[in-house]
This record gives structure tokens, C-alpha cells and sequence, in this order.
């Protein structure tokens, strides 16, 4: 009987080590028909194999997600166009089953139209959304069973750069993320080349205009999205219309975000023209920050000084597809996912961990117009929804 015993103990150890090996990666795909949804694949953390994604849940182009801190639940956006025109805009609540699967908890009302970002602050209390055709900004209150509130707070905003007659007509929030302290949130507001800044009431999650309530990025540059150094001392933006990228040193006391540096998001003497800056990230380490490039068609990599905020161009590599429009990194940062929407491909990248240089690892997944890729831990999924 012992030894059946140590047979069966070795058994789920073998078990558990091939779980923890995997990693989960959710896709938005903004496919036309029925394939548009969340799609979850498997990614191996030694190898680097992404299995072919299987659909998680049907819902029209959830263009971005955003996992609980728990892991236990998934939001994502959804717009719905209707033969007349009119569109049903919505932020959605799933349920991460064990094997990864997506069980749909509740929807709410977006409070805008084109719902583009959404980000879940670090104690998991309040969701932060982006609207950005309502030119507005909302919060929702995360319900102890991870369902959504109807919207406890929205806020409008006005002006408009006009730099770019075509895409700064009106102001559009593209992006929203709490700081690190929870206590203010940044808001980059593409059609009004400015980071708009609030104070967020703790409890409540309302957000008000802090003071200074904005920095002016470049104009004409556009801000899309923002990240924030892992030690919180830097913030960085990128800019969609001139290829650019900002850091700036956040006033952890105030709010203000100080100008350090602006170079572009492309390799040295690229044209800017015909592309446009996607998304950045962080490196789980910091030493090494990425942009997507769309047209150029590439992801850029960035040493950072962690003591003074300042980027330098490392490389640039190409995503093996057309329109890297996201990426994502795996938790212990070995891969990189890149989305490219238009080639309808999911690519897989090893990180090297002393330049932060890429390369290719197989040939990418076909998948149809994905526009959102994440990756999630696989044992932390397991862990919290067992």
C-alpha cells in the first residue's frame, strides 16, 4: 500500500509540474460573424508552443481584457453594431474556469461609445474604462462574486487638439490605468495630445480632476497608451499618430508627470510616415521596455535607466505578420505574444534576458483578426478557481 502510495504521489507531482509548464493565452479576435470572441490557446513555458486557439466565449470585438488580480475573473469590452447602425456598448464579466474556459457573470452598460481599454486597480475593488467615441471615462465597482456594477461615476471630456483634422476632431480617452498607489489615475486622451490626470477616491473609485489636471504630451502625437516602470517612479506614453514615445518622472506626492525624455518608436532614421505606435509594456524586470509598430510591423526594444527614467534604442525585430496592433509577456518574461490583426496571425517570441532582444520561435498561429493577446499564469488560474 506505501508503495502504491508513493507511485500515486510521484503521478500528481509529474501532473502538476506539466500544468505549471503551460501558461494561458486569451485572444480577442474581432472576427466578422460568429468567430468573433475570446479565444484561449496554451502556451508551453519551456518551448514556447502556442496550441491553436479554441473559442472561450462569443462576444463581439472584445478589443481588450483585463484578468483580475485573483486570476478568478476576466473583463473585456464589446461594442455590437446592429443592422441600423446603432451600437450596444458594454464592459462584460467572465468567470476563468479551471481548464481556462470563460463562463459569463454579468454585462453593464459602457457609459460611452467604443469602448477601447479597460484596467482593474491592484486590490481588485474598481474597473476603469475608456470610452473612446464618448469621449469619456468611467469606473465600476467589482462585486465580491467579480459581477459589475452599473457605472458609479463618468466623466466627460471636451476640447480637442485638431493637429490632425482627421483623428483630433473631439476628444479620445484611448487608455486608463490607476497608478501604482491606487490614488491617482492617467488617462491618455489621443484627440487632445494631453495625459489627463484624476484623483481617485479610494473607496469609492469616483475619479475628479486632480491638480494639475493634465500634462501635454507632443502635438499632433496622439496618446494611445501608458506604462508605468515596476519600480513607480516613470511613466511612459506612446504616441499613435507621430510614432513617438514620452517618459516622464510621476510625482508620487502631487500626481504630475515631469518630462524626461521623447525619441520614436522606430529604429534610427525610420520614416514615421505610414506608421502608427500600437502598445508598450514593461519587461517583468524593467530593464527593458517594448512598442508595437504597425506598418513598420515590428516590435521596438528599449534599455531603461531605472535611476534616471531614460530610453535607448536596442533593436527592432519584425513580427513575422502585418499590424502588431497588441503584445503580451509572459509573467516570468521568457515570451512575447504578438497580435497581428490584419496577416490574422498570433506570433510567439523568445525574450533574451540580457538584451531584451527577440527571436522567433515557430511558425505564428492562424487565428481570425485578433486584436488583444494576453498572457495569464496557468497555476494561479488553477489555484483560485479550483
Amino acid at each position: 500500500m506505501r508503495e502504491l502510495f508513493t507511485i500515486l504521489s510521484y503521478i500528481v507531482l509529474l501532473l502538476s509540474r506539466s500544468v505549471c509548464a503551460q501558461s494561458l493565452v486569451y485572444i480577442g479576435s474581432g472576427a466578422v460573424g460568429q468567430g468573433s470572441g475570446i479565444y484561449v490557446a496554451t502556451l508551453d513555458d519551456v518551448s514556447g508552443t502556442l496550441s491553436q486557439p479554441k473559442l472561450a466565449a462569443a462576444i463581439d470585438n472584445p478589443s481588450f481584457l483585463a484578468l483580475h488580480p485573483s486570476g478568478r475573473w476576466l473583463y473585456s469590452v464589446t461594442s455590437t453594431v446592429s443592422t441600423d447602425g446603432n451600437s450596444l456598448d458594454e464592459v462584460v464579466a467572465f468567470v476563468v474556469l479551471p481548464d481556462g474556459g470563460l463562463r459569463l457573470l454579468n454585462r453593464q452598460l459602457a457609459g460611452g461609445a467604443s469602448p477601447c481599454h479597460l484596467s482593474v486597480d491592484a486590490s481588485g475593488h474598481v474597473l476603469f474604462l475608456a470610452n473612446y467615441r464618448g469621449a469619456n471615462v468611467a469606473t465600476f465597482t467589482i462585486r465580491a462574486d467579480g459581477t459589475l456594477s452599473p457605472a458609479t461615476s463618468t466623466v466627460q471630456h471636451y476640447g480637442a487638439s485638431r493637429v490632425d483634422v482627421r483623428r483630433q476632431s473631439q476628444p479620445h480617452p484611448h487608455g486608463i490605468y490607476p497608478s501604482p498607489a491606487g490614488n491617482y489615475v492617467y488617462v491618455p486622451d489621443l484627440g487632445l495630445d494631453k495625459i489627463v490626470i484624476y484623483h481617485r477616491n479610494t473607496a469609492s473609485g469616483a475619479l475628479t480632476p486632480n491638480d494639475p489636471p493634465q500634462t501635454l504630451a507632443e502635438l499632433g502625437g496622439g496618446p494611445r497608451h501608458l506604462v508605468f516602470h515596476p519600480n513607480g517612479n516613470f511613466a511612459y506614453v506612446n504616441l499613435e499618430l507621430s510614432s513617438r514615445i514620452l517618459a516622464y518622472r510621476v510625482d508620487r506626492i502631487s500626481g504630475a508627470l515631469l518630462p524626461i525624455q521623447g525619441i520614436s518608436s522606430l529604429p534610427p532614421d525610420s520614416p514615421a510616415k505610414g506608421n502608427s505606435a500600437a502598445e508598450i509594456l514593461f519587461h517583468p524586470g524593467g530593464k527593458f521596455l517594448y512598442v508595437s509598430n504597425r506598418g513598420h510591423d515590428s516590435v521596438s526594444v528599449f534599455a531603461v535607466d531605472s535611476d534616471g527614467g531614460s530610453m535607448r534604442f536596442i533593436a527592432a525585430t519584425s513580427t513575422g505578420g502585418r499590424t502588431p496592433r497588441s503584445v503580451g509577456i509572459t509573467r516570468d518574461g521568457r515570451f512575447m505574444l504578438a497580435a497581428n490583426q490584419d496577416s490574422e496571425t498570433v506570433a510567439v517570441f523568445r525574450v533574451d534576458s540580457l538584451h531584451g532582444t527577440l527571436s522567433p520561435v515557430a511558425a505564428p498561429v492562424l487565428i481570425d483578426r485578433p486584436l488583444f493577446v494576453m498572457a495569464v499564469t496557468r497555476n494561479n488560474v488553477l489555484t483560485t478557481n479550483n
